[in-house]
């Protein structure tokens, strides 16, 4: 790393430290850890999107590429500091281990639109029921010497000022891990709809395959000693006070102590029967395994609440903005967290109106009155260039919070 590299990482390093070191932290992490265990809290906010990259501070100038990933995670958390949101900012950096199987033993190429940030088409390599022979049992297994060059390389330019974490858990979490994301790409969504009445046995047989894969990569991992503390998932704070407070390099850890998470947005449009039937019963071995689990992202589930049930250790479900929040609201009652996500279009990212997102956020968060909800914004892909809107917003939203909940 060039001296110019060094100065600016550390320098930057310094600046989240003290982030991290604010007594604020310690009054989030007490609410957080109230509001997920289902004690009474005001809404906690929760800014998941921001539109990075139109934000001036967004600017990197390290050459390393090493270095320049890490320049733009600490000028990212330190410009997201500064909205004044509830997040907790950890006294920790995490290097992300390297794996030596992260796949199924297919893939499909994705074909781009020429529109910068515009949508893509996957050629899916599962076309003919036959082609499912192709596919490979992953397993768990970290690359040792590629994860230590990193770990390396980033202690010896900021690792006195930060702990390095090492998240050394399975490959398959979050969308390669909740088997709904993976089929969508390996089958086609538009394929599986068809799947499910043409071809149910064969269907059943694929995602039971990767249901076996996932689960036989996070047993490794724990006869491994590799899931820690540092990889709990809830798309949120993962603070709860029946189980331990995420933590670096605390290793060697029983599912049972973390938090799970799943969704299945390719079954947004799928009957709550044939979810049930062809996904969620397949999820369900998986998440048993977790202390606590949430479950959903921008699928609409408000069909679906009942179906959820059948996790023992749900905790939050996801409200989208394509759900109906108070009939979500009014079948989950006090019963889970109710993570409300109202349209980031709405919100911030066009013709910024705050009489509307006033009303909008009013009429929703009434419904949720009854319920222990918090409040995620996420999926901001443009603030029109505005670097100050989420700011506001955030303090908008207190304001109606303290209306609506007194």
């Amino acid at each position: 790393m060039n001296n110019k590299d060094s100065i600016i990482l550390r320098d930057l390093a310094c600046l989240y430290r003290d982030v991290s070191r604010d007594p604020v932290q310690a009054e989030r992490r007490k609410l957080w850890r109230q509001h997920n265990s289902l004690k009474p809290t005001r809404p906690l906010i929760y800014v998941r999107a921001f539109a990075w990259k139109e934000m001036p501070q967004a600017q990197c100038v390290c050459e390393d590429p090493l270095f320049r990933y890490y320049e733009d995670y600490f000028r990212r958390h330190l410009f997201w500091a500064s909205l004044g949101d509830d997040s907790v900012f950890e006294p920790w950096v995490t290097v992300q281990a390297q794996y030596a199987c992260s796949g199924w033993g297919v893939s499909g190429k994705c074909h781009f639109t020429d529109e910068p940030g515009g949508s893509f088409k996957v050629d899916y390599p599962i076309k003919t029921l036959s082609d499912v022979d192709k596919l490979r049992m992953p397993w768990h297994e970290i690359d040792e010497v590629r994860t230590a060059e990193t770990v390396e390389r980033l202690s010896g330019a900021v690792g006195d000022i930060l702990t390095i974490n090492v998240d050394r858990g399975p490959a398959f979490r979050m969308w390669t891990g909740d088997l709904s994301a993976d089929l969508g790409y390996m089958r086609g969504i538009e394929h599986i709809m068809m799947d499910m009445l043409d071809n149910p046995d064969w269907l059943h047989r694929l995602v039971g395959f990767l249901r076996d894969g996932v689960m036989k990569t996070h047993d490794e991992a724990e006869a491994a000693g590799d899931w820690g503390l540092s990889c709990h998932l809830n798309q949120a704070m993962t603070y709860a006070e029946e189980l331990e407070d995420p933590a670096a390099n605390q290793n060697g850890v029983k599912r049972r102590q973390l938090w799970g998470y799943m969704a299945a947005q390719e079954f947004t449009a799928v009957s709550p029967e044939m979810h049930d039937e062809f996904m969620l019963q397949y999820q369900l071995p998986i998440l048993k395994k977790f202390g606590l689990v949430a479950y959903g992202c921008c699928e609409d589930l408000t069909r679906k609440i009942d179906m959820l049930r059948q996790i023992p250790n749900l905790r939050r479900i996801a409200v989208s903005p394509f759900a109906d929040v108070a009939k979500c609201a009014a079948q989950i009652r006090k019963d889970y967290v109710l993570s409300y996500r109202p349209s980031p279009a709405d919100m911030v990212s066009y013709r910024f109106d705050p009489g509307r997102v006033r009303s909008l956020l009013k009429r929703d968060l009434e419904a949720c009155r009854d319920s222990h909800v918090d409040i995620t914004l996420k999926d901001v892909e443009t603030v029109e260039k505005d670097p100050e809107r989420v700011k506001t917003w955030v303090a908008l939203t207190r304001t109606v919070i303290d209306e609506v909940f007194g």
